[in-house]
């Protein structure tokens, strides 16, 4: 099966956007690693931890099918990151799925990856997405192409669905 890279804050990311997705993956039978800026332990907002097995300055992207962006106030992070922006170019230009859950789809926006598609954020940022060229859909979960993006914590569930559903068809 896959192999996906779930990138998580720090500090600060939301635990349902990270854990939810995690657990469909592996019961879809995908192996899940995380990275974050570096190893160890990273504290969700809710009180949740997961140690990151990787640092986003040593990962490469030839080695994974897919990567997932946690979102969580503490994805900021990330915005304008340069190995987070480079992952995501990376993993587009490979045509590997790339998805973004929360505020995280700022990143795939910086990234210049959703010039010209349909997506869907936190609605904070709706106008950084539309700024950077993305056609602001609607609450919940929206696939283009490859890239697939969700708004918030309650859509984690079907957020997690909806990246089994597109590994399968890769």
């Amino acid at each position: 099966m896959a192999k996906v890279l779930m990138i998580a804050a720090p500090v600060n990311f939301r635990d349902e956007e990270l854990f939810q997705p995690k657990e469909a993956l592996e019961q879809c039978g995908h192996q899940v690693v995380v990275a974050s800026h570096k190893e160890g332990t990273c504290k969700g907002v809710q009180g949740g931890t997961v140690h990151a097995q990787a640092a986003l300055k040593d990962i490469q992207t030839e080695n994974y099918d897919a990567v997932v962006f946690v979102g969580g106030g503490g994805s900021r992070v990330f915005f304008d990151d340069p190995e987070a922006l480079r992952i995501a170019k990376e993993m587009d230009d490979q045509d590997k799925l790339v998805a973004a859950i929360c505020i995280a789809p700022v990143i795939l926006a910086n990234a210049g990856l959703l010039r010209g598609k349909h997506a869907t954020v936190y609605p904070d940022e709706i106008g950084s997405i539309e700024s950077k060229g993305a056609h602001y859909t609607h609450p919940g979960v929206t696939a283009d192409g490859r890239i697939v993006t969700a708004d918030s914590p309650k859509s984690a569930g079907l957020f997690g669905q909806k990246l089994c559903e597109m590994l399968k068809k890769q």
